[in-house]
């Protein structure tokens, strides 16, 4: 039997976009209302939050947080 050699396979990547927009669909993680803040945690893994509910966090999540994305001032 004859083998013929195998073609390598692509390298396939995957790229995050750091900070993405949040939309309609993003809902704070404590009431479900229409997210502003995103927390990237340094533990891993990230937590969404209305405007309300960040700030009302606001000084925990900066002890806890590696990034905090802060789109509250579409809100006007």
């Amino acid at each position: 039997m004859v083998r013929t050699p195998r073609k390598e396979r692509p390298i396939v990547s995957t790229t995050v976009i750091e900070g993405a927009a949040l939309n309609a669909a993003d809902r704070c993680d404590r009431c479900g209302a229409q997210a502003y803040v995103r927390v990237t945690l340094a533990a891993g893994g990230e937590l969404l939050f209305c405007a309300h509910h960040g700030k009302l966090h606001a000084d925990k999540l900066k002890q806890v947080a590696l990034q905090i994305h802060d789109e509250t001032e579409r809100l006007g």
